[in-house]
């Protein structure tokens, strides 16, 4: 064979394998994020918890929190429904308007991660598997015209309504029992057609502090949770090794508890501390998975990193958290009063290289139109450097308005806040 068309031909033989090789390297992701309710992280790190300790050992452990900013617009109360829709929206509850656990009135205005998926050009499967059947009707508003009748793929819940086959217990342990189903129904689902985007909750452990306070039956609650969420953690396993899928997993709880253990909804320390234990490449995780930073509003910014899902301005200038997974400058966006100005503080993340040469935009808007279900006209303010760390706005030359929502937009992260000039 001639010399040149032989060298031709190798080139191309290793460029087939070459792509082949990077086209099983893209593997396709897909996501599960749990809530089990009610569990202090004190409690859950006392325990032998195989699943949680094995997900995390897939990727990482933490202490996170709920409750918004204590004393501020976006204080929060750690209260179960509140907690699952912070989460579900990446928002306080200043935006998604849920109080409580009954006569919700959701601000639909926000758009949940269900919502954000079903958004994108291209089809992403979605599933719940839940023991409470408002967070489907409700919470996450499926077939409502004030969600754009937000379709779900695969359903797995309703139990807590089906009384003939799980009557009612003392102490409601017949919940454990609908969280036991709720778990195989996850397992099975996600092995035979791993949607893309799964939620599952788990309800028991909230009641069995709520009867029983700190104690053995609380302690056995989560342990016995634990044992159910392994055939689901089984079956994501199963998936990534048969299947060459990639998944982002994230368990967590949707509030702490009072030091007796027996009640929640205040912002004492060990009501706003939550946790996540996460699987993942660990090489994703960046700074804001820390103890001091994650928090519940981080999930859902987190989750259309890691999908890749196409976000718009209104929704992303609109969230309160940021990813902590991939790449990570700024955070931490504080907005203080100064005379008749607005000081507007960031903070850098240590791991940043040549943190001068990184640029953020500064936008602003005087309007809440949103919150009605309008739009906000935002002004590109200037650009600095990250580096800086802060910048003064002149309110006055503005306008003067008595309210502000200003975004701080990096390569990496968009950090919001709101401002009152009063």
């Amino acid at each position: 064979m001639h010399k040149s068309l032989l060298t031709a031909l190798l080139l191309l033989i290793a460029s087939a394998i070459t792509c082949s090789a990077a086209t099983q390297s893209k593997k396709v992701r897909k996501t599960l994020f749990v809530i089990i309710d009610g569990i202090p992280a004190d409690c859950l790190e006392r325990l032998e918890l195989p699943t949680l300790t094995d997900i995390a050992a897939h990727g990482a452990y933490s202490h996170a929190h709920c409750g918004g900013e204590v004393a501020t617009y976006s204080e929060t109360p750690t209260i179960s429904a509140i907690g699952y829709t912070n989460i579900l929206t990446g928002t306080w509850m200043n935006k998604h308007n849920v109080r409580g656990n009954e006569n919700i009135h959701a601000n639909y205005n926000y758009p949940t991660i269900f919502r954000i998926a079903k958004s994108q050009e291209r089809r992403v499967t979605t599933a719940i598997y839940s023991s409470w059947t408002d967070n489907r009707t409700i919470l996450l508003g499926e077939g409502l015209p004030q969600t754009g009748n937000l379709g779900i793929d695969f359903v797995r819940d309703g139990y807590d309504h089906d009384e003939a086959r799980f009557p009612k217990k003392p102490g409601d342990t017949h919940i454990q029992d609908i969280d036991r189903q709720i778990c195989q129904d996850a397992a099975a689902c996600i092995a035979a057609d791993a949607p893309d985007l799964n939620w599952l909750y788990l309800w028991y452990p909230d009641d069995a502090f709520h009867y029983n306070g700190n104690g053995d039956i609380a302690d056995k609650a989560v342990i016995e949770a634990d044992r159910m969420l392994a055939q689901v953690w089984h079956a994501v396993k199963e998936r990534e090794k048969s299947h060459g899928e990639e998944w982002l997993v994230i368990v967590t709880t949707d509030h702490g508890r009072e030091n007796n253990g027996y009640n929640h909804g205040g912002q004492s320390a060990r009501e706003r501390r939550t946790w996540m234990s996460v699987s993942c490449d660990r090489k994703l995780l960046n700074g804001e998975f820390s103890p001091t930073l994650l928090a519940q509003v981080d999930i859902v910014p987190t989750i259309c990193r890691f999908m890749d899902f196409s976000v718009p301005q209104s929704t992303a200038f609109e969230m309160d958290g940021i990813p902590f997974i991939g790449s990570a400058d700024i955070h931490n966006l504080q907005a203080l009063k100064y005379d008749d100005k607005a000081m507007l503080c960031w903070d850098v993340f240590s791991t940043v290289k040549h943190p001068r040469d990184i640029k953020a935009d500064i936008y602003y808007a005087t309007t809440n139109n949103i919150k009605e279900g309008g739009k906000d006209v935002w002004h590109k303010l200037t650009t600095v450097s990250i580096a800086d760390g802060r910048h003064l706005v002149d309110l006055p030359q503005l306008g003067g308005s008595k309210f502000y929502k200003f975004a701080v937009v990096s390569p990496s992260a968009t950090l919001t806040k709101w401002f009152y000039a009063q």
